[in-house]
């Protein structure tokens, strides 16, 4: 059944416990405001290596760059319809430098170790799901970086081996589908992961906390991407139901992987709860008051 959001008490989770950053975000995404703070509050993360880093994912507290970091700076970029940004042309460089010989990039690099992280971001030099979602928002923005067709190639030869996918490399496989530009062959990719879904449109997470699950917006975020045809309108209807009921009393939402240290939860917590305002933004509901 679905219940109304507390738009007021999430703003004001938000504001009351949210990085600056986040609160730029809020604050384009309810009020229409300029993005430009936003971008000034994303180049703090920046390193001069054209990565970012100092815990932009709040799960590797690393200041130097790293793979997770930089994707979280091309989704914000992404978020804000601000993919033109010289930080873009900057970030695909880094990873340039940063792949392994094959175009992938690993999931955590080895300067991680030296600082505090989440119990499974620890270092190690194998390719990982990573590279599929920079590669896809480097495609969404235009990039030119010569690696990006290494780092496609790459992306197609694991999708030829569909059932060596676990959950997230599901998850990240499917925003390389949903923005690589070969709609006939991204498609059949899809289909070919549609076995990986169990009947409830979800995936369990191994190795997860208990319960543990990727549901359908978490998997397929927006109307109008590929992936949506691997779930029925009931899986989405239902999961939005599901996302609008699990507001706390506080406004905001909680994630439901491990939280490990203060700083994590915090930052986790605001970031999660302005995806969940997004994602409900865009199936219609919650009213912007720019927008009505």
């Amino acid at each position: 059944m679905a219940m109304p959001i507390d738009l007021t008490g999430a703003e004001r989770f938000v504001l009351e416990t949210a990085r600056l950053l986040d609160r730029h975000r809020l604050a384009v995404l309810l009020h229409d405001a300029p993005v430009t703070p936003v971008l000034d509050a994303l180049r703090a993360y920046r390193n001069p290596d054209g990565g970012f880093g100092h815990a932009l994912e709040p799960d590797v507290r690393d200041p130097a760059s790293q793979p997770a970091a930089t994707l979280h700076a091309l989704e914000v970029l992404a978020e804000v319809g601000a993919l033109d940004d010289p930080m873009v042309t900057d970030a695909a460089a880094w990873s340039a430098e940063t792949a392994r010989p094959d175009g992938a990039l690993p999931f955590v690099l080895p300067s991680a170790a030296g600082y505090p992280h989440a119990p499974w971001m620890t270092p190690n030099e194998d390719g990982s799901f990573l590279t599929f979602a920079i590669a896809g928002l480097l495609w969404t923005a235009g990039s030119d970086e010569p690696w990006l067709e290494a780092a496609t190639a790459w992306c197609w030869s694991r999708l030829e081996r569909p059932e060596e996918l676990s959950a997230y490399w599901v998850k990240f496989a499917l925003d390389f589908l949903d923005r690589v530009p070969d709609d006939d062959r991204a498609l059949a990719a899809i289909e070919g992961l549609r076995s990986k879904i169990g009947a409830d449109g979800t995936i369990a997470v191994q190795g997860g906390t208990e319960n543990e699950r990727l549901t359908p917006l978490t998997l397929s975020d927006r109307p109008g991407k590929r992936s949506r045809i691997l779930f029925s309108d009931e899986q989405i209807e239902a999961d939005l139901d599901q996302l609008e009921q699990r507001q706390r009393e506080d406004g905001g939402w909680m994630f439901d992987w491990q939280d490990w240290s203060p700083g994590q939860l915090v930052e986790w917590r605001g970031g999660v709860t302005l995806r969940a305002l997004g994602t409900l933004a865009a199936h219609g509901r919650v009213d912007l008051p720019h927008r009505g």
